[in-house]
């Protein structure tokens, strides 16, 4: 499989993206059956020291960790300790909702990110600690907090914390998908309490130790003075230029670790995918899931609202006609990091890149790989549309101020005869792509924004990240 033709293609792609990213060091790993048959780092570990990349290095793998949580609660499942279809009360009776009823929010719907709840502010609150000694207002997620905000500590706070906030539910549980962090993290605390060891211990003693992760951890003081650990970095806003400087703080959150915390290589996380290729079964032979329990993990159960045709099964991605294949993927982003899982179950093949600068292009990177690799250009599509134009007058429905209590407001502006998203301080054409929703191509991969209506009429809302933004405005503002 390996020849120097895709490989060349493949790696002159991946090189613009990260110069044009600015992306100071990414790993990319492929593997076959397990068999890792292409690797690479692009970059630098440490730019100061010069010191560079390897399939060893250790990143962040951001939201791939929701994965691992899934894989936890499918393991006490498959011990008779709890049911996906339990209710969470059952196991969190502290958890509640102001003036709402939360008795038929059950663990699939956390897992699945169909609670109903929508994106809540609590990730300030949750990382604060791991600000104390750093730059706040260096990452956009931070901007315009307040300093009364009280730290989220433990699992108890948080659970505190939510049941403080006026909320509308999104729907009732099952019926509308919107990415929680806050859902994960609450996974969290019913795998401890139902297993009766800290979440991060579990993982470690059921997941990455037996699967024989050598260099994974929540912790980077377990990695007993491994050295080949990368810094992170940070993209500045200088005005007229962006500039990237190291951040060497780990961003931390102890009740929400369940939700993207952990650190991991290639080499080890393409062992991991494996395991799900080998039906829950490791190279060394070990069990970590049954056959069945994977089939669950990789069960299209909710559309995600990201690209279209994709579904979210349990902490995992599935596009069910990829070219024809099933792909199961996640990404993980969060300062320092950005990192992609993906691989095909039915074909054996698997692809991991990890870098260390959060919005990094490794998703074109990967999917350039995946394309090369079966003779495709590297920045091919598999997405066509169905609508090429819209009048003015049916692109002004979209025109409005969106709005979550997670990423603040996202305008949608018509300007040149052209739908504009702002978001994260850039702008973003919006292609039509079928009837109220949108493509949006962003570091050099496509994303979408589909809008909804109350009774096919008025929009309400626009799923934009996985996550759902209320329409605060109206009207056309050029």
């Amino acid at each position: 499989m390996q020849n120097n033709e895709w490989m060349d293609s493949f790696e002159q792609y991946a090189q613009e993206w990260i110069t044009k990213g600015q992306v100071p060091g990414v790993c990319m790993g492929i593997a076959k059956d397990g068999q890792i048959f292409y690797s690479n780092g692009f970059g630098f570990r440490d730019v100061e020291q010069q010191l560079g990349v390897t399939i060893d290095t250790v990143f962040g793998i951001g939201s791939i960790t929701k994965s691992f949580t899934c894989v936890a609660v499918l393991q006490l499942q498959e011990a008779g300790k709890l049911s996906v279809h339990d209710p969470v009360v059952k196991y969190l009776p502290e958890f509640r909702l102001k003036n709402l009823d939360v008795g038929q929010i059950t663990i699939h719907h956390f897992m699945t990110n169909t609670s109903g709840i929508p994106p809540l502010p609590t990730f300030y609150a949750s990382v604060m600690r791991s600000l104390e000694e750093n730059e706040v207002e260096d990452h956009p997620f931070l901007q315009n907090q307040t300093d009364d905000v009280v730290p989220i500590d433990t699992y108890e706070d948080l659970m505190n914390l939510i049941a403080t906030l006026d909320l509308e539910l999104l729907g009732p549980p099952g019926t509308e998908f919107s990415y929680s962090n806050d859902g994960f993290a609450l996974l969290g605390a019913i795998i401890e309490r139902v297993s009766g060891k800290s979440y991060e211990t579990y993982v470690k003693e059921h997941i990455i130790d037996p699967i024989g992760m050598e260099h994974t951890s929540f912790f980077l003081e377990e990695l007993n003075g491994y050295e080949n650990i990368t810094k992170l970095y940070i993209m500045r806003d200088k005005g007229d230029h962006k500039e990237v400087v190291s951040s060497p703080n780990w961003w931390d959150t102890p009740a929400s670790r369940a939700a993207g915390f952990l650190k991991s290589t290639v080499r080890d996380m393409l062992r991991y995918t494996d395991m799900f290729c080998k039906g829950g079964l490791t190279a060394g032979g070990n069990r970590i899931l049954t056959p069945e329990s994977v089939q669950r993990m990789i069960t299209p159960y909710f559309p995600t609202e990201m690209v279209p045709g994709q579904y979210y099964g349990y902490g995992l991605v599935i596009n069910s006609d990829y070219y024809g294949k099933k792909l199961v993927e996640h990404s993980g982003g969060i300062k320092g990091v950005t990192a992609q899982m993906c691989f095909f179950p039915e074909t054996g093949l698997a692809g991991v890149a990890l870098s260390n600068l959060e919005l990094s292009p490794v998703l074109a990177v990967m999917l350039g790989a995946l394309n090369s690799l079966e003779n495709r250009p590297p920045e091919s599509s598999h997405l066509v549309s169905k609508i090429e134009f819209l009048t003015e007058e049916e692109m002004n429905q979209f025109v409005g101020d969106y709005h979550s209590s997670e990423f603040g407001t996202v305008p949608i502006r018509l300007e040149n005869d052209q739908l504009i998203l702002s978001f994260l301080g850039e702008n973003y054409v919006m292609k039509p792509f079928a009837e109220d929703l949108f493509v949006i191509r962003a570091f050099g991969t496509d994303f979408s924004a589909r809008f909804i209506r109350v009774g096919k009429n008025e929009i309400v809302r626009m799923a934009f990240t996985g996550r759902q933004f209320t329409k605060t405005s109206g009207g056309n503002e050029k």
